[in-house]
């Protein structure tokens, strides 16, 4: 046999008789795998509520309407009998009466009798099952997942058998019935083996206490089935919770698709700050020729103060910029004769601290006032500083 005759049988016919599971990995249908990675945002969480997708265990509703429903069985218990006998008297009566005809008024008088029986306890099973519901999901009205939707009409059965066979979910649920069917079998066996002794004498005692003992070891066992059911349940709803977290996950991709729709494509909105910006400086710009004096750093910043004695309590930061805005600045202040003044400390210390519009501080009133008296001095001496800059 030759060195590929050998590498093909090992392939294929040796390959073929391994376990097919082999190669099976739980996690296929992951959030992860499909490259859905980032948590689900607002938006899509309230539209998967809207569309009747929400995390919920039918388990628990289940669990929760055995127990109630048992014990309600158990409350009621006398008065369903009473019904019972009630109704076993009403029919043999009328059988035995040969003058009576067999019509719908016997039907109408069996469905009479059941619904005084079980309407009871099919009450508070309704109102549980109403309850659970909303402890779950909240009050939510949708005709969406019983909606005809003819675009899933026809399967794709690959996707389908992976999901329902080789998937986290098919995994946790498979672990759970067989759970559930060992569970339940290990109680009942336990109860009956504890009551062996007493259900084999009962072929001596009378029917209903014979009845009375089957009815209170049945309901022992389903009481005991149901609270295992709901701690099985609370897991359940736990591991719902999560898939459907799993389920809701989004790709970069349409996280990315959804911010551009719902907040505006951030290229659109850089260049509307952009823009934004170019009309505010060309506004501030505007105020510079009224200016009274400019602060500079003398290259990085540059802020122009606005002071009248008669409507301002101090000097106003009427324009300001950092590099390009503050050469403009300059620039205009050059153009219309506004003093220049270079004073590093007080340039950086205004452009953080002050905004356009407002008045400068208190602490700042010191050094302004010297700066101020020197250039009304200037100006009474008839001087005129055509864009200089002078260090104070």
């Amino acid at each position: 046999m030759t060195d590929m005759n050998v590498w093909l049988y090992k392939k294929y016919i040796l390959g073929s008789l391994q376990s097919p599971f082999r190669s099976i990995h739980l996690q296929w249908f992951a959030a992860e795998e499909e490259g859905r990675t980032e948590e689900p945002t607002e938006h899509k969480i309230r539209k998967a509520r809207e569309e009747g997708r929400v995390a919920k265990s039918q388990d628990l509703n289940s669990a929760v309407i055995l127990i109630i429903g048992t014990g309600a069985v158990g409350v009621l218990a006398s008065y369903v009998l009473e019904r019972i006998l009630e109704m076993m008297k009403f029919f043999f009566d009328k059988i035995v009466d040969p003058s009576i005809e067999i019509n719908g008024g016997l039907f109408e008088a069996g469905v009479s009798f059941f619904i005084r029986m079980a309407f009871p306890i099919l009450a508070v099973a309704f109102i549980i099952a109403i309850i659970i519901n909303l402890i779950q999901v909240g009050f939510l009205f949708t005709v969406k997942p019983i909606t005809p939707d003819f675009t899933k009409i026809a399967p794709r059965f690959g996707k389908f058998f992976k999901r329902a066979l080789f998937s986290q979910e098919a995994g946790f649920n498979f672990l759970k019935t067989m759970l559930k069917v060992v569970i339940i079998g290990v109680l009942g066996f336990l109860n009956v083996q504890a009551e062996f002794n007493k259900i084999i004498n009962l072929l001596h005692v009378h029917f209903f206490q014979a009845f009375t003992f089957i009815a209170a070891l049945a309901f022992r066992i389903i009481l005991e089935a149901g609270v295992v059911m709901l701690a099985l349940a609370i897991i359940d709803y736990v591991f719902q919770r999560y898939q459907h977290r799993q389920q809701l996950k989004m790709s970069k991709q349409e996280l990315k698709e959804e911010r551009k729709m719902y907040e505006g494509d951030p290229l659109v909105k850089s260049r509307l700050r952009e823009r934004m910006r170019e009309i505010m400086n060309r506004n501030m710009l505007q105020a510079v020729p009224k200016a009274d004096v400019v602060i500079t750093n003398p290259t990085h910043f540059a802020i122009a103060l606005e002071w009248d004695r008669i409507s301002m309590a101090a000097p106003m930061v009427s324009a300001k910029g950092a590099d390009m805005i503050a050469q403009k600045i300059r620039e205009l202040a050059a153009e219309h004769d506004i003093p220049v003044i270079e004073n590093k400390p007080l340039a950086r210390a205004l452009y953080d601290e002050v905004d356009i519009g407002q008045v400068i501080p208190e602490k700042f009133y010191e050094v302004l006032a010297t700066i101020l008296a020197e250039i009304y001095k200037m100006r009474q001496q008839g001087f005129r500083q055509s864009g200089s800059r002078e260090a104070i």
